[in-house]
């Protein structure tokens, strides 16, 4: 499946962000869905999840302020980011899998990365 993560930009802090994953080569229905981000200087790191059967995961660093959602029939998942803060800068990556609940937030068992796109929250 071939990936493509857009929807970045320039933001204030508090201000709100959308990322969409849009997939082609084959639906990701039935399968996960993760965002994952990397700042410069700093290693991958989890954001948010949600397997196939719907259940969400998120890094404890973004609960509350960020949901990630799909919409099947789009083969899109989004990543609806609010009350974003300096923190929340780097570039995001949308990956599928097939793990378990329990291993959403573990990057080796995601495959097929997008591009990445980049946030920047900034005043």
């Amino acid at each position: 499946v071939q990936l493509q993560a857009f929807g970045g930009g320039l933001v204030q802090p508090g201000g709100s962000l959308r990322l969409s994953c849009a997939a082609s080569g084959r639906t990701f229905r039935n399968i996960g869905v993760g965002w994952f981000r990397q700042a410069p200087g700093k290693e991958r790191e989890f954001v948010a999840a949600m397997n196939g059967s719907g259940s969400t995961r998120y890094a404890d660093s973004v609960k509350g302020r960020f949901t990630i959602s799909r919409v099947n029939a789009l083969n899109t998942v989004y990543l609806q980011m609010n009350f974003l803060k300096y923190d929340d800068s780097a570039v995001y990556y949308c990956a599928v899998t097939r793990t378990i609940w329990s291993a959403l937030d573990d990057s080796r068992h995601y495959t097929d990365w997008g591009q990445g796109t980049q946030v920047t929250v900034s005043s």
